[in-house]
């Protein structure tokens, strides 16, 4: 992909995770690993509604800015992407939001760890909730990096979630799925509790997983080994 249009393909999802109520304010942060081993980051203090290709900064793996309008720097936050790309090589965009029902569980200390939608199954499985880490410290990357190996998608205890992808899109798509299996999840609570998929029935789909959709990223395994 064009440098342009990875640009353009960071706003997007930007804009898409505002219009979505997924971030309020200057809320959520978005960020791409370009082929020279630097990234694309979108900066501090700007509402997502607000992003535009030439608003975005590159920096290096230690943060530092090495191009960007003046005055534009990436978030303190960019500390917890940067550690999602050195635990995960094949990590090309994390995306980070506060989608509103996913949230509610992260606020709630709940993880998303029922096997009972097909889509979740095949592109998620069970998604933890992260120890508590103050924000915009390394308490935040030091949180998740236990969970990075077999996870794409973390919950992030009392703040929000974090999604991460080969690009930015496919990071988006998993923030997406979050939220629509939290919602559903919330729904099946209210009328008596999920009904999880029989563990045969999971096989089946891991193996559709693996052989026929050839879903990429990392998975947690089925309910009964999430916690080794």
């Amino acid at each position: 992909m064009k440098y342009q249009q990875i640009k353009e393909q960071i706003c997007d999802v930007c804009h898409k995770m505002w219009q979505l109520g997924w971030v309020a304010a200057n809320d959520g942060n978005v960020s791409v690993r370009l082929e020279d081993g630097t990234f694309l980051a979108t900066p501090t203090g700007i509402s997502k509604s607000f992003i535009t290709p030439d608003k975005l900064v590159i920096i290096d793996g230690e943060g530092k800015v090495l191009e960007g309008a003046p005055g534009y720097k990436p978030s303190s936050e960019i500390k917890m992407h940067l550690r999602c790309y050195k635990e995960r090589p094949d990590v090309g965009a994390v995306v980070h939001a506060h989608p509103p029902t996913a949230t509610g569980y992260a606020v709630a200390n709940k993880p998303l760890d029922e096997y009972s939608m097909i889509e979740t199954v095949l592109t998620l499985g069970s998604v933890p909730v992260t120890p508590y880490g103050t924000p915009s410290t390394y308490e935040v990357p030091e949180a998740i990096a236990p969970y990075l190996g077999k996870h794409d998608v973390v919950l992030l205890q009392n703040h929000g979630a974090l999604a991460v992808g080969a690009d930015a899109v496919t990071a988006y798509y998993r923030m997406e799925t979050l939220e629509l299996f939290a919602k559903i999840s919330l729904t099946a609570h209210l009328l008596g509790g999920a009904k999880e998929i029989p563990m045969q029935q999971i096989d089946k789909l891991m193996d559709l997983r693996d052989n026929y959709y050839h879903i990429s990223g990392k998975h947690p395994g089925y309910k009964k080994y999430s916690e080794e």
